[in-house]
């Protein structure tokens, strides 16, 4: 899923699943590090050149930037770390970075290695001057896999707020939010201690909106939120508060804000986008002649709500229909955990299109994490035909009972429907695609 290819121009009425995932592949090639960091490769500054960097994406975008910069510029020296999941690495696969370190941490639950990639992250651009440039590379996944607390707050009870705002289904902006008021690292904080080297930071966006400040929790970039706000959304949602964390969210001390001077000569760009990939997926499917609808590239919501009113959307659309339509749509939903089952948020958003369907004729849907990980499973998603509805009931898989037990992994893989790539080393978040094929006639 790394390189960019056509995608075949062939009837998707043929072998619609093929189709969806040959489709799938190329929108995630297209936001792939190899296919961004070469363009963007600034001049070396007159001091040190540094790399640091954090999320799922960044070893391999640490990998594309040293060959960039080995056939342009390989009298200048580049050096740093950055920290990835584990099983995200790029090492052993002909692709290994020979001047930035790679390290692995936990997700999405921070673990001593986390803390340690922080640490070191920091004490990397401490001795920094203002002839000097750091470049970070920041993508989705990063908040937890360089997670050092607030000086009076502990691991544990960091870990015990993290789990409770992704169990509660709080959207994204508020987790990152608090995450950034409880660090010592987030909300700008790392260029702070990079200052008063220059910091250029590159993004691969996995929050709805693509605010750069978002993704990973900002360590780069100035935080407008306060800790009264991060202590207001704890409250909202019910979430008990530890001492440290309440003395210290209390305590009112911000993170860098916008104007600061420490960010006076940084610049950031986000480089990919959930957009780019659906537009990498539009492109494709209407030279193979199909019709697009674009239904929003920053969805967020209920996964299993969302799929069911764009299940109510493909059966409407389907009357009357005489040529196929790709219902494309990105973003980042979440999953109020009720049940004790398995699966991630695009399972649960299908097993809802499934439930709403019903087998309808002629719709088949695919639902993946860009990232080629579906929550904490090892799948990326799944997909499903109409068949299957027949299929699940002949085998007593009730869509209703999987879903009250969140449990839409399970009820994939008994139908063999799941989606299993492994690490892309991309993340701009969800990808789903409902091709809509006219009825036999």
């Amino acid at each position: 899923m790394n390189t960019l290819t056509p995608l075949v121009a062939r009837d998707p009425a043929e072998t619609p699943r093929a189709w969806l995932r040959q489709l799938a592949e190329h929108a995630v090639a297209a936001v792939h590090p190899d296919a961004l960091l070469p363009a963007v490769l600034p001049a070396p500054p007159r001091g040190r050149t540094r790399v640091v960097g954090a999320g799922k994406a960044a070893a391999a975008m640490a990998a594309a930037l040293e060959r960039a910069w080995q056939a342009r510029q390989p009298q200048a020296p580049l050096e740093g770390l950055v920290v990835t999941r584990h099983g995200h690495g790029v090492q052993g696969r002909g692709v290994d970075c020979r001047h930035i370190e790679v390290l692995e941490a936990s997700h999405p639950m921070p673990d001593d290695l986390s803390e340690r990639a922080a640490r070191h992250m920091l004490e990397a651009v401490a001795d920094l001057g203002a002839d000097d440039l750091v470049i970070a590379l920041i993508s989705g996944g990063g908040s937890a896999l360089m997670s050092l607390p607030a000086p009076g707050i502990t691991p544990a009870e960091k870990q015990a707020i993290n789990r409770e705002l992704l169990r509660c289904g709080a959207p994204i902006r508020e987790i990152n939010a608090v995450r950034r008021h409880l660090s010592a690292i987030k909300g700008g904080r790392l260029a702070a201690a990079a200052h008063p080297a220059r910091v250029l930071t590159w993004l691969i966006s996995d929050v709805p909106g693509d605010e750069a400040s978002l993704v990973a929790s900002g360590p780069t970039l100035p935080d407008a939120t306060t800790p009264a706000d991060a202590l207001t959304i704890l409250e909202r949602h019910g979430i008990a508060i530890p001492a440290g964390v309440r003395r210290h969210l209390a305590a009112n001390a911000p993170a860098p804000h916008p104007g600061d001077k420490a960010f006076a000569r940084d610049a950031s760009e986000v480089l990919a986008r959930a957009r780019d990939a659906l537009e990498a997926a539009r492109i494709a499917a209407e030279a193979a002649g199909v019709e697009v609808r674009l239904l929003g590239d920053d969805l967020e919501g209920e996964a299993r709500e969302l799929g069911r009113a764009q299940g109510r959307l493909a059966l409407a659309a389907r009357d009357g229909r005489r040529a196929p339509l790709l219902l494309l749509s990105g973003g980042e939903t979440s999953v109020t955990v009720q049940g004790d089952g398995r699966g991630g948020r695009n399972v649960e958003y299908l097993l809802g299109l499934f439930e709403t369907l019903r087998g309808a004729e002629g719709i088949h849907a695919l639902a993946i994490d860009t990232d080629g990980i579906d929550g904490s499973e090892d799948n990326a998603g799944a997909l499903f035909a109409p068949e299957d509805w027949a299929r699940a009931h002949a085998r007593g898989l009730d869509p209703v009972d999987y879903l009250s037990r969140n449990d839409a992994y399970t009820f994939f893989a008994a139908l063999d429907d799941l989606i299993v790539t492994g690490p892309t080393r991309t993340n701009v978040n969800d990808f789903r695609a409902i091709l809509v094929l006219p009825r036999t006639p």
